[in-house]
């Protein structure tokens, strides 16, 4: 939840015209990273709850690719980019440590 906190925080200065574009697709990223940590924590099996961890894996790789492309076209200061890259790349550690987790329960 931190890191979808901060991605709303640095999108609201993306310039208004990606509004429907890159602001939209960076947010509903970070949106999907937690969610889908809820809905998987919510089934019933461990299987189940390991596929919704990949969901989320999946949806915060499509995070930090939008955060080099907002690098790139100077919508993030580096110091901005470098901030939230080491969010990512912990939510990454967590994520992929429940799903170790979960696979060798299985």
């Amino acid at each position: 939840m931190d890191l979808a906190v901060l991605i709303y925080e640095a999108t609201a200065t993306f310039p208004k015209h990606e509004l429907y574009g890159l602001t939209s697709q960076t947010r509903r990223a970070a949106a999907s990273i937690p969610a889908n940590i809820a809905e998987g924590q919510g089934r019933r099996s461990k299987p189940e709850f390991s596929q919704f961890l990949g969901n989320a894996r999946g949806s915060l790789l499509e995070l930090d690719t939008h955060l080099e492309l907002a690098l790139r076209l100077n919508y993030l200061t580096t110091s901005q980019h470098e901030r939230i890259h080491r969010q990512v790349a912990e939510v990454g550690r967590i994520i992929n440590g429940l799903i170790r987790s979960l696979n060798s329960a299985l």
